[in-house]
């Protein structure tokens, strides 16, 4: 991928640390426009904590070399992303205790009306230049519900974080009136060992997540052809 995006994240992505320290970068980016009301908020937040600390996650974790260096960021419209999870270390299951505790305790940051999942990426990019460790591999894991609406095309940014080593799986959680998850299939999911998870509704959204997080974790991804 060539152009302005691919320079820019080309830039941003440089200098991401010195040697590997552990085996897994990832970057949970959720959703938080205004389709996804207060109710189903918690749901995807709730699931998202109960999933780090269910015990095949934990074991998962604790079997990574090296463990993995994880952060929560929210999303919504071209201006609306925050960081609300600074990045961590979990390498036992305590540390992934205290990782749940630390979603449960987050506020909700925004609740507008636009969906923007090229700038979404383009800030999990410069949070992935933000991890104090070099991990083996580099994931975002994007959650939503919708369509992209607003702010840039998540295609070319996709495609130039995929040249660029980071894997992007999505989590789509299907019910809106949109159905977004031949949306992300074509536009978000690129990559090594790229992947996107269905999730049934909101309510489903706590078995997904856990699904999709022990499936980030297999060891068999790191093994690259």
């Amino acid at each position: 991928m060539k152009g302005p995006t691919a320079a820019l994240l080309s830039t941003l992505l440089l200098g991401a640390g010195p040697a590997t320290a552990c085996g897994l970068e990832l970057v949970l980016a959720m959703d938080v426009s205004r389709s996804v009301v207060n109710h189903e908020y918690d749901l995807q937040m709730g699931g998202l904590s109960a999933a780090f600390r269910d015990s095949a996650v934990t074991d998962a974790i604790k079997w990574t070399p090296g463990g993995i260096m994880v952060t929560v960021t929210q999303w919504s419209g071209p201006e609306s992303q925050s960081q609300t999870v600074p990045w961590s270390h979990l390498t036992t299951p305590a540390d992934a205790h205290a990782f749940a505790n630390a979603i449960d305790r987050q506020d909700r940051m925004f609740f507008a009306a636009y969906t923007a999942i090229g700038e979404a990426l383009f800030h999990a990019a410069s949070l992935s230049r933000s991890n104090p460790s070099r991990c083996l591999r580099r994931v975002i894991d994007i959650s939503g519900d919708g369509a992209s609406n607003r702010g840039r095309l998540p295609r070319p940014v996709a495609d130039a974080l995929a040249s660029q080593g980071i894997t992007i799986n999505a989590l789509v959680i299907e019910g809106s009136k949109d159905e977004p998850v031949e949306f992300y299939r074509r536009h978000v999911v690129r990559g090594f060992g790229a992947f996107l998870e269905v999730a049934d509704g909101f309510d489903d959204y706590a078995r997904a997540i856990r699904a999709k997080l022990l499936r980030e974790m297999d060891p068999r991804m790191a093994a690259r052809p």
